[in-house]
């Protein structure tokens, strides 16, 4: 099949305000009535009308379409076809342009023996709105191995960070230079400056596991979520323009600090990954309120014990319209999407489910929504990168 590709690159401030206990969950599953319904009308009281097309199954959410969500299904045309063989890694995040070009990262940790049959893509690919690889870049020499997340500011630039790390770094839209780093690459934030020492969260512009970054558009001010893993540093660290520290703040409440975004009336939001919520913020970090994102295991464990499998609020993403009214947020716990009115903290729908075919989940891992609110999935287990489509009612 011909595809259209052009030549890639290879080249101080403590919580204000008392965090609410996490809510007591269900484990109780729904009772689903099976009287007389054909298989369509039991998919569709379901909440799931599946496609089949070639060898894979699209799932379109129709789930409680009355709440006024958008729909969505798996776009399995988005993307083409990668150039030279290429083999992915785990993907460790995702991120959209001004002009809704798609950047993924890839940790290059390909399975043994995938090489024998293709060559190591590169750290960075950047696809046009169609799928088409359009560019590709990352110096090994410049860039820690474990990417994390990525970012676009106003100005277009890209941000990236990886976790571990001391550092975050903004390079030029093509990736053709660096134009800022923020933190020392191989010194992290910890008692011996490796991540085997004890983590300090400093009042300094050095990280331990940088996870997620927000560029302020009215002032340029960078805010990072600094503590991707459970032995690092737990907090939000903001730095000026030029990467002078600012300010920081460490969120009540959380094992983890794994997610950050800030919304167009300047709440930052941080995912509570293991604690299962949304925690929201002013800039300077005064707490403001919790979004809670219950889950309940499809199958319930047999000795009743909850066990986590990457938490309910992994990453977040917010719609376009002007009002940003829905937050989109990868639930690993269930392997879905949930869509979330921003306002109200309501979960209106959602998509997704445990699989590797279109539409299905290995371990979702990024999340990110283009200006027309498609929104695109990185997963790192499964090594692939998803677009979702709005559907028409």
């Amino acid at each position: 099949m011909k595809t259209n590709l052009s030549k890639s690159r290879y080249g101080q401030c403590r919580i204000h305000g008392a965090v609410p206990a996490q809510r007591k969950r269900d484990s109780a599953q729904p009772q689903e009535s099976s009287r007389r319904h054909p298989v369509r009308e039991l998919m569709i009281k379901a909440g799931i009308l599946t496609l089949a097309i070639g060898a894979g199954i699209i799932y379109v959410t129709a789930a409680r379409a009355q709440s006024g969500a958008p729909r969505y299904e798996a776009d399995v045309s988005w993307p083409k076809p990668m150039p030279d063989r290429w083999v992915l890694g785990g993907l460790g995040g995702v991120c959209v342009d001004a002009q809704d070009h798609v950047f993924i990262l890839n940790r290059q940790d390909v399975i043994e023996g995938d090489l024998n049959g293709g060559k190591l893509a590169p750290p960075i690919i950047e696809f046009d709105p169609a799928g088409n690889v359009v560019n590709s870049w990352g110096d090994p020499k410049l860039l820690d191995p474990r990417l994390h997340s990525c970012r676009t500011d106003k100005d277009n630039n890209i941000w990236i960070a990886s976790a571990p790390s001391g550092m975050i770094q903004k390079y030029t839209h093509d990736g053709s230079k660096m134009l800022l780093q923020i933190g020392k690459k191989g010194t992290v934030d910890s008692s011996d400056g490796t991540i085997k020492g004890k983590p300090l969260n400093s009042e300094a512009a050095i990280f331990f596991m940088p996870s997620s970054i927000f560029v302020d558009p009215q002032n340029g001010d960078v805010y990072v979520s600094d503590g991707e893993g459970r032995d690092s540093n737990r907090r939000v660290a903001v730095m000026d323009r030029t990467g002078k520290f600012l300010r920081q703040w460490l969120p009540e409440g959380m094992a983890t600090v794994h997610c950050l975004s800030m919304a167009n009336d300047g709440l930052v939001y941080v995912c509570n990954r293991e604690g299962s919520r949304i925690q929201i913020y002013d800039k300077m970090g005064n707490f403001k309120k919790n979004i809670e994102v219950p889950w309940t295991p499809v199958t319930p464990p047999k000795d009743g014990k909850l066990t986590q499998s990457g938490g309910s609020a992994v990453a977040l993403d917010f719609s376009h319209d002007p009002n940003q009214r829905l937050i989109f947020l990868v639930n690993q716990n269930n392997a879905q999407v949930e869509i979330i009115d921003r306002q109200s903290g309501k979960i209106l729908s959602s998509f997704g489910r445990p699989g590797s075919f279109p539409g299905q989940f290995n371990q979702a891992h990024g999340i990110a929504a283009d200006s027309k609110d498609n929104v695109y999935i990185a997963e790192n287990r499964g090594r692939r990168v998803h677009k979702f489509r709005v559907v028409n009612p």
